[in-house]
């Protein structure tokens, strides 16, 4: 039998990596984070951002497709709106174009007199519903002559007068709002030819002072 030297155990390799020192593992583990990939975090975040991106853009344009839109829709409801009026003012216009012969009539037997009894009650009647529907007359003696609104049946001259004039309505003209439906129909004058309009007899007193050799002196 071999003896044993009391005192002494044999002890167990221990692995070089257990001698390491709790600074020489830190140190370690710190190196290894470093050349690791990124944090989750930072992956996340990043991934947030991007979502918010595509997000904001897509508003985006869905909001200029909105404010198209509705840009449209006012155009059209104007324009429906012009229409709708337009077409209202021509059946209107159309109406009163049948009435107007009758309402010529109406204003000759005003002028003659013969416009009572119950015949007078009728036409004030049929004249406030045309009013009311938009009807209106013109033509006055006197006023210049404008083509756009008259139509000259006669013609003449006088030397009283400065330019075309109207001098006699014949036939009263009706618009509605801007719209003609009638022209007026007159008689016109131009100035007399080589007529030299004056003013309160300042011409007829100086011509009469040259034929009896100018005025008198005291």
């Amino acid at each position: 039998m071999t003896e044993e030297t009391p005192g002494f155990e044999e002890q167990p390799d221990v692995p070089s990596e257990a001698a390491q020192t709790p600074d020489d593992a830190a140190k370690g583990a710190g190196s290894a984070d470093k050349a690791g990939p990124a944090p989750a975090g930072d992956l996340e975040q990043v991934a947030i951002q991007a979502q918010l991106d595509q997000v904001r853009t897509a508003l985006n344009e869905r909001t200029a497709d909105l404010q198209r839109l509705q840009a449209e829709y006012q155009n059209y409801r104007r324009r429906v709106e012009r229409d709708r009026i337009s077409v209202k003012e021509v059946a209107v216009a159309g109406l009163l174009s049948e009435l107007l012969p009758v309402l010529d009539d109406v204003g000759r037997a005003r002028e003659h007199g013969e416009l009572v009894g119950g015949f007078k009650s009728v036409a004030e009647s049929l004249e406030t519903v045309a009013a009311k529907l938009g009807l209106q007359q013109f033509g006055k003696e006197g006023e210049p002559f404008d083509p756009l609104v008259h139509e000259a049946l006669m013609h003449s001259y006088a030397p009283d007068v400065t330019e075309t004039t109207c001098v006699q309505i014949l036939q009263p003209g009706y618009r509605i709002g801007e719209r003609t439906i009638r022209p007026a129909r007159v008689a016109v004058a131009e100035p007399q030819p080589g007529a030299t309009p004056t003013k309160g007899g300042e011409g007829e007193g100086a011509e009469a002072d040259e034929e009896s050799g100018g005025p008198d002196e005291g």
